[in-house]
């Protein structure tokens, strides 16, 4: 089954996480919270930043000024982790993000990256052809909207703020939240009223 340790990757796991307890990196205990934040770590928290910042003007500037700073005033531990930088979506622009080398992704907001992200073919179409990815996605933007793809690397991770949905005006936070999904984070879809 795809995603099984197998014995050879459970040894190797094994040898690592003794070598930097023997090295004094890390005990066991930090190694076991921070795998334990991460099997946390899913796409609603960034949902739940999204809507914050669409209710939170103060909030909002602080996401798109510092993410780091912003998603650990959301709770979510970021000592070491790469710095997180939010692109804003407007009427005129809308960002796509792709990691062209690997699969480097926002874990600690988004959770685990889905396996599409990871493939070669997205990693490669998304930076030649972004609006034939998005329309298969079901995503068509204007002919206005400028497209902008953004390369998250090891060194930066990205995530999309996009433009609230109309007819949302007044709605509770939780109810905007339930709106923003992971592919809205990524850039693939827009969220939409249904």
């Amino acid at each position: 089954m795809a995603g099984t340790p197998t014995p050879e990757s459970e040894a190797l796991l094994e040898k690592l996480v003794a070598a930097l307890v023997r090295g004094g990196v890390m005990t066991e205990a930090e190694i076991a919270a921070k795998a334990a934040a991460t099997d946390r770590a899913s796409p609603e928290t960034g949902a739940r930043m999204v809507a914050r910042a669409w209710v939170d003007p103060a909030f909002r500037a602080l996401l798109l000024r510092d993410g780091t700073a912003a998603a650990e005033a959301f709770g979510v531990a970021m000592a070491g982790q790469p710095p997180l930088g939010v692109l804003e979506d407007t009427e005129r622009l809308h960002h796509l993000v792709v990691c062209t080398l690997c699969s480097c992704y926002p874990r600690a907001v988004l959770g685990y990256p889905p396996h599409w992200y990871k493939s070669a073919a997205y990693r490669a179409r998304a930076v030649r052809e972004p609006r034939a990815v998005l329309a298969e996605f079901g995503t068509v933007l204007p002919a206005g909207v400028q497209v902008r793809v953004v390369d998250s690397t090891a060194d930066f991770r990205w995530m999309v703020l996009p433009a609230r949905p109309a007819a949302t005006e007044g709605w509770p936070e939780d109810r905007l939240a339930a709106l923003v999904r992971r592919d809205h984070l990524i850039g693939v879809a827009l969220p939409h009223v249904a």
